[in-house]
């Protein structure tokens, strides 16, 4: 059984080290290649239901939510820190189209990214 665990921190240590090296997107020519879990298990060669328990038993969250926290923080850096519109940083963190993004932003944030912004 604890082999099972280190297996799973190592594979978890793997997908979060991927991640992360993804960001920060530095320019708006720049479109995010790995969006899903899938993508994720795709790249490290292992099946999506063995990423995602993995992950879940390493760090408590699963592969979705440490997704979806990354791409918050990056979009509010974005906002902050750039001049980009949205749709610049909606196509910079894979979103095929603003209105997407922004109704992602304001679920996660409660607030759209133009009031963000303000």
């Amino acid at each position: 059984m604890n082999s099972d665990n280190s297996a799973a921190a190592r594979l978890a240590a793997l997908f979060l080290e991927l991640l992360a090296s993804q960001f920060p997107v530095d320019s708006s020519l720049y479109s995010l290649k790995l969006k899903t879990p899938s993508d994720y298990a795709q790249e490290l060669a292992v099946h999506v239901n063995h990423l995602n328990r993995a992950v879940r038993t390493a760090t408590g969250k699963t592969t979705s939510q440490h997704i979806t926290e990354k791409l918050i923080s990056e979009a509010i850096l974005l906002l902050s820190n750039t001049r980009h519109n949205v749709a610049e940083i909606a196509y910079c963190l894979g979103f095929q189209y603003p209105t997407y993004f922004n109704t992602f932003f304001k679920k996660q944030t409660g607030v759209n990214p133009l009031a963000y912004r303000s």
